[in-house]
């Protein structure tokens, strides 16, 4: 077993963040291209809402359903086999979306590539935590989102100087190859190889229903994510909305909407890594920052 006394500037950390900002590129990028690659794919100014909802419902699905796969497959096979299979999916499903014609083609290519991203940050945040030592997981983790998220960021200006959502797309495709170059380097942690060597049960995804006190801890966390996506999968994403119709404003641009928040979260959730160490409470820093999101 490899021991735990990893800097946080270790290859798996480093490439876990690199691999998470390409993540967030390809998540976001849809949302900063979405009127121009609508209308370049026959969408209608009177169909653009129901036509970018269905691609993004497809999307989200994809995403729902890839974590819950890859988070089997990741019990089973590894964290690496996990990162390289999503990355290789999500690379191709970028490079597809590239050269598409229809609102349909459009669906199925971001369901494809949600199935893909799915697996990126589950299995790249395991690995990490896996890998250091108790005392720093959460800087570590905190490093990886902090600079994850600035893909966000990236995606935007990436349009500003392309202006060819084509071209953007081909660009995530691109990043997720070099980033499985990178992957190449990164080993297994040894808590995987000692558990895989154990007799304990692997990637069974029926054990979430059969200890109440696990299923109930589970739901827990996903409702503590609920309020931030909210924040950003509808009150940011659909701002060119919400400012025309409570404001009459039609000069909002989601897409730079979607480039400052991800700004503040990525510097926040450095933030947070250091304010969960300082206060030596995730619970303490959650509230806090939640108190942030609320006001």
């Amino acid at each position: 077993m490899q021991n735990k006394n990893a800097s946080i500037f270790n290859i798996a950390v480093i490439v876990a963040a690199l691999g998470y900002f390409v993540d967030i590129y390809d998540l976001l990028l849809f949302t900063i291209v979405k009127k121009s690659s609508m209308l370049g794919v026959g969408a209608t100014a009177e169909t653009m809402l129901s036509d970018s909802t269905k691609v993004i419902n497809w999307q989200m699905t994809g995403l729902l359903i890839g974590g819950i796969i890859w988070g089997v497959l990741g019990d089973k096979k590894g964290r690496l086999s996990v990162l390289f299979g999503s990355i290789i999916l999500y690379s191709v499903a970028n490079f597809v979306t590239g050269y598409i014609q229809t609102v349909n083609q459009y669906a199925i290519c971001r369901f494809v590539a949600g199935l893909g991203l799915a697996g990126e940050l589950g299995a790249g945040i395991t690995l990490v935590s896996e890998l250091l030592p108790k005392n720093k997981r959460g800087i570590g983790t905190s490093l990886v989102a902090g600079i994850g998220l600035s893909g966000a960021v990236a995606a935007y200006f990436t349009y500003q100087f392309t202006e060819d959502w084509r071209l953007c797309y081909k660009i995530g495709g691109g990043l997720g190859i070099l980033l499985l170059f990178l992957r190449i380097k990164v080993a297994e942690s040894g808590m995987f190889h000692t558990a895989k060597s154990s007799s304990v049960s692997k990637g069974d995804f029926r054990m979430f229903f059969t200890n109440s006190k696990r299923f109930k801890k589970y739901m827990l966390a996903i409702l503590i994510g609920l309020p931030t996506w909210y924040v950003i999968g509808i009150l940011v994403n659909q701002s060119d909305k919400f400012g025309e119709q409570l404001f009459g404003s039609k000069t909002i641009n989601s897409g730079r909407s979607i480039m400052f928040a991800y700004a503040g979260i990525a510097i926040g959730d450095i933030m947070v890594g250091l304010v969960s160490q300082y206060f030596k409470s995730r619970k303490k820093a959650l509230a806090l920052f939640y108190f942030f999101t609320l006001v």
